[in-house]
């Protein structure tokens, strides 16, 4: 499956995205012959988590959430990392940014405790989706319906529980970010 041609962004938050969620999933589009682009909340460089306690590595933020648009891109990704999404849902221009793809019918994927943000961005209404345990009553709150699975694909979302769940990820996040726009969602 390739992705050339591809423009996918990828949210970071300072000292706080769980990196192999930022990583891993950065990496898998990239093979794929799409092109990223690391989207935080400040310029600069950010710095990740493992484990949402010890430090990870530094990755540069090519463009401000506040300098970018859905328009730009053909797909988003929202890393986890308890910290970085709770510091990403506090920001209104992320959650506008967000629920932007949604409007435009743009494949997201989220992992871990990204899907706080989707709660935030009110895009989860009457979706299947799936997220770390302690968010389902969150997800259900928002009229989410909540599932203990993989990797778990709804009309071009694609969610997952956490980094064991990321070569499922990762697959199913190039195969709808291939797959473009759903008419569905």
């Amino acid at each position: 499956m390739t992705l050339d041609g591809k423009n996918i962004a990828i949210l970071i938050a300072p000292r706080g995205t769980e990196e192999p969620e930022f990583v891993q999933p950065k990496e898998a589009v990239e093979q794929a012959g799409g092109k990223v682009t690391v989207i935080g909340l400040e310029a600069g460089e950010a710095k990740t988590n493992n484990g949402d306690l010890d430090p990870g590595g530094s990755y540069k933020v090519d463009k401000t959430v506040a300098d970018v648009s859905a328009d730009d891109f053909d797909g988003l990704i929202i890393p986890g990392g308890t910290v970085g999404a709770d510091k990403l849902r506090a920001d209104d221009d992320v959650v506008e940014f967000v629920s932007a793809f949604f409007q435009q019918k743009k494949p997201v994927g989220a992992i871990c405790h990204g899907p706080w943000l989707l709660v935030e961005a009110d895009v989860v209404g009457d979706r299947e989706l799936t997220s770390y345990p302690t968010l389902q009553t969150d997800i259900e709150n928002a009229g989410g319906n909540w599932t203990d699975q993989e990797v778990v694909v709804d009309e071009g979302l694609v969610t997952s529980r956490n980094p064991d769940d990321l070569p499922a990820f990762c697959s199913k996040l190039v195969e709808e970010f291939a797959e473009g726009r759903h008419a569905d969602a």
